[in-house]
């Protein structure tokens, strides 16, 4: 299967799931038809997928693979978003779940986002770092060290 194709089944599936269909079926639940309320909300929404297609771009084009853990990128990728932060996948994901409740007013979705929040970090902490770690070795390692794992912050040379 192609890569482009791969990383566009693994977007309708993941974060499809995780930032459309789950909080759609959270707004309508029990046959409640939502209504966007506060429009400003759009923005994050919009920085949140742009984010996000940076991302898989990145993935892609210098790692060759997928954000899936199943098909991870072959090449260690440093540039483009991951240079201001380590996360920025899980940061876009974020900036979108948290436009929707905000968009819709609505706490259940605050309440989602928050736990989606707390799950992405255990699962970064607890599996994704060791596993980069064990992977890229020294070059994980000294990006460890130059970049935050969620704080966005102006890139610095990456000593590895």
């Amino acid at each position: 299967m192609s890569l482009a194709l791969r990383n566009i089944l693994f977007t309708v599936v993941v974060p499809g799931s995780g930032a459309v269909y789950v909080p759609l079926w959270v707004l309508t639940r029990g046959g409640a038809t939502p209504e966007p309320v506060a429009w400003p909300a759009l923005v994050f929404i919009v920085a949140g997928a742009a984010l996000y297609v940076a991302c898989v771009w990145m993935f892609a084009s210098v790692g060759r693979g997928t954000p899936g853990p199943w098909d991870a990128p072959r090449q260690f990728v440093a540039v483009g978003p991951y240079r201001w932060v380590r996360n920025p996948i899980y940061i876009a994901a974020l900036l979108v779940m948290g436009g929707e409740a905000w968009l819709f007013l609505s706490l259940p979705l605050v309440l989602y986002a928050a736990a989606a929040a707390f799950g992405c970090h255990l699962f970064v902490v607890g599996y994704e770092e060791r596993v980069l770690s064990r992977r890229f070795g020294a070059k994980y390692a000294a990006y460890r060290r130059t970049v935050s794992r969620w704080i966005p912050r102006p890139p610095r040379r990456c000593a590895a």
